[in-house]
């Protein structure tokens, strides 16, 4: 999960959700972020009266707020720089019940706490879908004085957005939140230049980003940026992967050394098929990869993300162990993938792969003999695969299993660690562990591992893949 410092609201119109997300710099591409404030922006508190700890909502400067173990506080030991501030108790929060529609580039929020009562924790959350699921935007923070103090975050969400502040140390310490300020986002910095690569998109609008995962080639303040920062122009040959920050940023960094171009979906983006008015529409990418979703797709985006692959689009499917849903919506990325190939309006089990709902730990040299795209392709032999708590799968009709655990027979159809498949004119890969694209460099705070090292059959096994799925070989 990102961390991240508070920030005011400016330029915020309509309803605002919550998100993770971790403190950030702007990223210096930048230039799509917009200042401008709203009229109503700032939310100083101090409009409105709730003078009781109960749960209520209240009208404020700019719109309808939730608070929840919290009020508004008027008292000489109320941090405020007005008449009043929100004061919180327990694990109190305040959040918007409305959305704003021009997305999120900074957020800031002043805060302190009560007269002497010394330090409170709190978080920013950000929800895309009004208010249904929220992600925490950066680092918890502190809030060590009793004057107020200004956080910032960094967010880069598109579309619609609402925020919530919630305290998270509990007892009978009181913090103080006020000035609340948001800049609104235009939606992206600055594009990849034109090559003659493919075209790679990396999903972040699934909760990619949940709990300690950073399933995506750059992420700022827990939303995975549209263009990644710097620009992917400024990478050579003798570029590190901790130029972009995302968990996967080793995977794109060395897309763009083989002269590809690499976008991420932010949060809140639709995941569509032949919409001309989505920028972002599959149809203007070659390759979709997908790592550990763990928001269930809609059946409008099942059917987009189906009739891509169909149509000749590559997708890479990426899942991790049962019981690993990060957010808590009740479904993980191997429940989510079945819910996909099971559950469409285009056609069942399309791939011929259903994951197993387990956990494993296991290096695997059991690899698939012969000569294959995959295995043996330009950017070398894979010659293992290490799970790090992972699902299997079970292959039938196209599927072609590449790599089974090692007790396996390589005629089993189950037991199966990588395969392959074909629907229509496309092309799928999957994978049931996220732990061997993870390359241990992602948010500060976040518990990551240096999978893409670990083996060096892994970024071998990653980069034969998309190439293979690019039809690049």
């Amino acid at each position: 999960m990102r961390i991240g410092t508070l920030v005011s609201f400016a330029g915020l119109v309509g309803l605002v959700g919550w998100g993770c997300s971790r403190p950030d710099v702007v990223p210096e591409n930048a230039g799509t972020v917009a200042n401008r404030i709203t009229a109503a922006f700032p939310e100083a508190f101090e409009s409105g009266t709730k003078t009781a700890y109960t749960t209520g909502t209240v009208t404020l400067g700019t719109g309808l707020w939730t608070l929840n173990d919290a009020l508004l506080g008027t008292s000489a030991a109320d941090p405020k720089t007005g008449l009043q501030s929100a004061r919180l108790r327990n694990v109190g929060s305040v959040g918007m019940n409305f959305d704003l529609t021009t997305g999120a580039g900074t957020v800031t929020v002043g805060h302190a706490y009560y007269g002497t009562d010394g330090a409170s924790q709190w978080e920013l959350w950000l929800s895309t879908n009004s208010g249904s699921t929220f992600t925490k935007v950066g680092a918890t923070q502190t809030a060590s004085s009793a004057t107020l103090q200004t956080a910032t975050f960094t967010v880069n969400q598109t579309g619609t957005v609402r925020f919530q502040v919630r305290k998270t140390s509990g007892g009978t310490l009181r913090l103080n939140i006020d000035n609340i300020s948001i800049a609104a986002y235009s939606g992206g910095t600055t594009p990849p230049p034109a090559t003659g690569g493919k075209k790679f998109l990396f999903d972040g609008s699934h909760a990619e980003m949940a709990g300690n995962a950073d399933w995506a080639p750059d992420v700022n303040s827990g939303i995975a940026s549209r263009y990644p920062t710097p620009a992917a122009s400024g990478i050579t040959a003798t570029t590190s992967e901790s130029y972009w920050t995302g968990g996967l940023s080793a995977w794109g960094v060395a897309l763009v050394k083989l002269g590809n171009t690499v976008e991420s979906l932010p949060a809140g983006t639709a995941i569509s098929y032949g919409n001309t008015a989505n920028p972002q529409d599959l149809a203007n990418y070659n390759v979709f990869v997908v790592a550990e979703p763990n928001i269930r797709f809609t059946t409008a985006e099942k059917t987009a993300i189906l009739q891509f692959v169909q149509a000749g689009g590559g997708l890479f499917m990426i899942a991790d162990h049962t019981v690993s849903d990060r957010n808590n919506d009740g479904w993980d990325s191997p429940a989510i993938w079945n819910d996909l190939m099971s559950t469409n309006s285009v056609q069942a089990n399309p791939f011929g792969i259903s994951y197993t709902l387990n956990s494993i730990s296991e290096t695997s040299t059991n690899v698939k003999a012969g000569i294959n795209a995959v295995l043996n392709g330009t950017q070398g032999t894979v010659t293992g695969l290490k799970y790090s708590a992972g699902a299997t799968m079970s292959v039938s009709g196209a599927a072609q299993p590449l790599i089974w655990r090692g007790s396996s027979s390589q005629t089993s159809t189950s037991s199966v660690m990588c395969a392959t498949s074909t629907f229509g004119t496309g092309r799928v890969v999957a994978l049931g562990d996220s732990s061997p694209a993870d390359d241990g460099t992602g948010t500060p705070g976040d518990v990551l591992y240096p999978g893409w090292t670990e083996l060096a059959s892994h970024s071998r096994l990653h980069l034969n893949a998309s190439l293979w799925l690019a039809k690049q070989q």
